[in-house]
């Protein structure tokens, strides 16, 4: 599986934008689903996070967001068959259900599927 870590892990980060107002309903059910998703035998990394800028001063040049809020989630879990038992969960089906018509996304969010180097 060359989107699994050596260890056979998977990682992965979700990537969605709210529209404009949908900010506190989005960040709502993130915040539902994260309880679940941590509870769930083989996660091992469930973070949601919302991207900000840098910090004043920080001499960092930060690259201009979409329209909306942009949430950013990091994900791993043990091995494929726990990844497999997540997308299971009916859980997840309800909350990308419920997502879908907050977000600017009009697939729903995107994955990216990492392998560290290291």
């Amino acid at each position: 599986m060359s989107w699994a870590t050596p260890s056979g892990q998977v990682e992965l980060v979700a990537e969605f934008t709210a529209l404009p107002g949908r900010e506190q309903q989005v960040e709502q059910l993130l915040l539902e689903l994260t309880h679940a998703v941590r509870a769930e035998d083989g996660c091992l990394v469930f973070d949601p996070y919302v991207v900000t800028g840098p910090p004043s001063g920080a001499g960092v040049v930060a690259t201009p967001a979409p329209d909306g809020t942009r949430y950013v989630v990091v994900e791993a879990y043990r091995d494929a068959d726990a990844f497999a038992a997540h997308l299971a969960a009916p859980h997840g089906a309800v909350f990308n259900a419920a997502l879908r018509p907050l977000i600017a996304e009009p697939d729903g969010s995107r994955l990216t599927f990492l392998r560290r180097l290291a």
